[in-house]
């Protein structure tokens, strides 16, 4: 049997739906979701496993203008990501027009020499007849080696993209065990979806200012449960005041969302301990930033 298998690279603007989508193809969350923008900062590994393939996806951050040296960190990544794969996914939102950050990344893509794939996402968000003159202010903008109208969110044609995927990419051995979702190991996923619940229930200006750094997750207590410790990391005591909340409660709210997410992904009980630390700037702190799991210099 012919087995075949390759690296495959998400990338698009923020907020287009890339980590839906690959959690979708996995069937577990290893992706945070959220309606704000710059949700994903880190290139995830997703591992898509059947019998006669393997693909493993790069979630990448969304491209945007950088502001700090936290958003010019996420730009290289996603950038990077894109001269180290077998093939190509560039997403766009059928509910957005076509924009500057839509032809930047277009004019990085002119550069590629893999196969580009063009994935319209959110279908399900608009009335089919706009669909052609949309796609048709993109086609043209680069030699596609496919076009995909899909949702993410409905599952809409995903499986003939992957279908014609799997046959696109060259022979190959199957990586990684498959049974194994993603190459990241259990705490950074923890950190991620914790970081999940402080971007659904806190206000718009905490989410791009907040990181998680977990501490500790391994002893077991007494009663067998696994012991998880970490910190949420703010810029200033306001937001810090803004993520514990009045007496404690949206730190309790953060906390208890997070745990039921993480028992699901881990399959056991957990005890979650969470404190809120300030750190002023560190999205432009580059000592702090390697600390968080933000290395500049591995990307070039």
């Amino acid at each position: 049997m012919t087995h075949h298998s390759g690296f495959v690279a998400i990338i698009g603007r923020p907020n287009v739906g890339k980590s839906t989508f690959m959690n979708r193809i996995l069937g577990e969350k290893i992706a945070i979701m959220s309606p704000k923008a710059q949700t994903t900062r880190n290139k995830i590994n997703g591992i898509y496993t059947e019998p006669e393939a393997q693909i493993v996806f790069v979630d990448t951050p969304g491209i945007h203008k950088p502001k700090n040296a936290l958003d010019d960190y996420m730009d290289t990544a996603a950038l990077s990501t894109l001269n180290q794969v077998d093939a190509v996914l560039f997403m766009v939102a059928a509910d957005e027009k076509k924009g500057p950050g839509d032809q930047y990344i277009l004019d990085q893509l002119a550069h590629v020499h893999v196969p580009v794939y063009l994935l319209i996402n959110k279908i399900d968000l608009v009335h089919p007849d706009d669909l052609l003159p949309f796609i048709d202010g993109f086609k043209d903008a680069h030699d596609f080696a496919g076009i995909y109208p899909i949702s993410a969110t409905e599952g809409n044609n995903v499986e003939d993209l992957l279908h014609d995927l799997t046959q696109a990419l060259p022979e190959g051995p199957q990586y990684y065990p498959e049974d194994q979702l993603t190459d990241h190991p259990e705490y950074f996923v923890v950190g991620e979806l914790i970081r999940e619940q402080i971007l659904h229930l806190t206000h718009d200006e905490i989410p791009h200012s907040v990181a998680v750094q977990v501490e500790r997750m391994k002893d077991r207590s007494e009663t067998g449960k696994l012991q998880i410790e970490a910190y949420i990391i703010v810029e200033r005591d306001g937001q810090k005041g803004i993520v514990i909340g009045k007496s404690g409660a949206m730190l309790k709210q953060i906390g208890t969302r997070a745990r039921r997410e993480i028992e699901g992904l881990l399959g056991e009980k957990v005890n979650l301990k969470l404190w809120v630390r300030v750190q002023k700037n560190w999205r432009d702190n580059n000592a702090y930033l390697k600390s968080l799991g933000y290395n500049m210099k591995e990307l070039r």
